[in-house]
């Protein structure tokens, strides 16, 4: 059966973890982490991401997210899809790096926004990969040293965060530093886990059928919220199927792209290196992935390119993006 689209919606907050395949590692040395990084700061430097809370482990990473100009599933495939093929290229190696898709919930901010922060970031203490809280404070990977002041990561949101503690940044780095430090015997909290953990299904349709009962609300794995939050939740998922545009059909995209260009739409499919040629299927992958939201793989096998090629197609797209967006298809 087909999985559903993710929930998502505007300014959504999101705790979002992606695993490696067989629980293998993903980020073998430094050089992996900083590509990952990078990857992760290009999206927040480009509005698509606010990133709270960021934690690299050998095996798996953690994200506390607002989503912002686009929606998560996009960001993240930019991200993973991306990533996977430098790392797949750096090692000499081929095949899946991730297990299954990244695992995401949506969260209820006030009870569980500082919470989520203090409990992403000691990952590295409870895993052993650091000794202790001064060795955290150092650590490179996360998002903690950020807030505690010793490294800096201008993409990170930290002025969201430690605005939560004090009105000075000194002061709110010291409140900081002593909550994280509360937490740090707490040891593993199912209860932050949730959905985080498990694969998010249905998507938008699923939690709508939450209305059937509310008692169903609070185990809803997808939702890490109060009932009140979950209700909310599925008014939003309403108005966004209502007004969601409907993709056209591929065909009539491609004619319709290849027509504005000046090409006949067989040339996509045959290799062409021309500049027309080339802008064409920036346009056509940009509408198709980042307007509606639509597969990537669908769109590649129809051009005749790699998947990879057909997301880099899309962000070279997004450049032109009021000039595609402007073309009537019929």
């Amino acid at each position: 059966m087909p999985r559903g689209p993710r929930l998502d919606a505007p300014g959504t907050l999101h705790h979002v973890m992606v695993r490696g395949i067989e629980r293998r590692a993903i980020f073998r040395d430094d050089a992996d982490r900083a590509d990952f990084v990078g990857r992760l700061a290009a999206l927040a430097e480009r509005g698509a991401l606010q990133i709270y809370a960021w934690v690299l482990l050998p095996n798996h990473a953690h994200l506390l997210v607002r989503t912002g100009i686009r929606p998560l599933a996009r960001s993240m495939r930019s991200l993973l899809t991306g990533y996977a093929g430098a790392f797949n290229r750096r090692h000499r190696r081929a095949g899946h790096l991730f297990q299954n898709r990244y695992k995401s919930i949506v969260v209820e901010e006030d009870p569980y926004f500082l919470e989520l922060v203090r409990y992403l970031h000691l990952n590295p203490l409870r895993a052993g990969v650091v000794p202790d809280l001064q060795a955290l404070d150092r650590y490179p990977w996360s998002g903690h040293a950020a807030l505690v002041g010793t490294l800096s990561y201008p993409w990170q949101a930290t002025t969201e965060v430690l605005g939560h503690f004090a009105p000075t940044a000194r002061r709110a780095r010291t409140a900081y530093r002593s909550f994280a430090a509360a937490g740090a015997a707490q040891g593993r909290r199912p209860e932050l886990q949730g959905g985080g953990l498990v694969r998010s299904l249905g998507g938008w349709v699923a939690v709508r059928n939450l209305r059937r009962g509310r008692e169903q609300y609070l185990s809803d794995e997808r939702v890490l919220g109060s009932t009140e939050f979950v209700a909310q939740v599925c008014e939003e998922a309403e108005a966004q199927q209502r007004h969601r545009p409907r993709a056209p059909s591929l065909e009539r995209l491609v004619t319709a792209v290849c027509r504005h260009v000046g090409i006949p739409p067989p040339v996509l499919q045959a290799g062409s290196r021309r500049r027309d040629v080339a802008r064409a299927r920036d346009g056509i992958a940009y509408l198709w992935l980042e307007v509606w939201g639509q597969s990537g793989r669908a769109i590649a096998e129809a051009l005749g390119v790699r998947p990879q090629s057909i997301y880099r197609a899309a962000q070279k797209g997004r450049k032109e993006r009021h000039e595609w967006e402007g073309i009537t298809i019929r």
